[in-house]
């Protein structure tokens, strides 16, 4: 079973990318977002949980999403691995992953980090908010925002997988079929 990690900052591609990912390497996508709004959409006692927390005003704790990617890999023995996308990205939830993986006879194999420059992160999702109507996305206060944030909280997993031995930063400025054919001479 394979582990693979997309990482990088909002805008840089992971959700183009990892449609290509999964088609070509018969992966299951795991994405935190898609996760939690399925759980709650069944009604699962963790989607009733995460469900109140957002209702609250409060943040999912990882417990909870570590809980719900538990449940995905063991609801599916039938894939050849998988593809986590927004998570982890804290050096906690790193850990927790690693434990779980662990547990299990297995371990992240790749971590593929989409590069790109501030300045890009900026223009496309400035750009996606004009295609999607995304009005969050149209505040230059709120992607200044998230791009502070992904460096503060989720960029020192870069060192914490460098060190691991298994980071693979791509350079994602280029076009999409350049930056999908790079993941693919990592993934192999």
């Amino acid at each position: 079973m394979k582990h693979y990690i997309l990482f990088g900052p909002p805008g840089a591609g992971k959700g183009t990318q990892a449609k290509l990912i999964v088609e070509k390497f018969n992966l299951l996508h795991i994405s935190t977002g898609d996760l939690l709004r399925k759980e709650i959409a069944l009604g699962t006692p963790l989607g009733l949980e995460a469900k109140q927390l957002i209702n609250d005003g409060q943040l999912v704790p990882d417990e909870v999403v570590v809980g719900m990617i538990q449940n995905t890999f063991a609801a599916h023995p039938e894939v050849e691995g998988f593809l986590l996308d927004g998570f982890p990205r804290t050096i906690a939830q790193a850990q927790k992953l690693d434990q779980i993986l662990q547990e299990s006879g297995g371990q992240v194999d790749k971590v593929l980090s989409l590069a790109i420059k501030d300045s890009t992160i900026f223009d496309r999702i400035a750009n996606r908010a004009k295609i999607e109507g995304r009005k969050d996305d149209a505040d230059p206060a709120i992607i200044q925002n998230r791009i502070d944030t992904y460096h503060e909280k989720t960029e020192p997993l870069i060192e914490y997988y460098k060190k691991k031995g298994n980071y693979c930063e791509i350079p994602g400025e280029q076009s999409i079929e350049e930056v999908f054919d790079c993941i693919c001479k990592v993934i192999g």
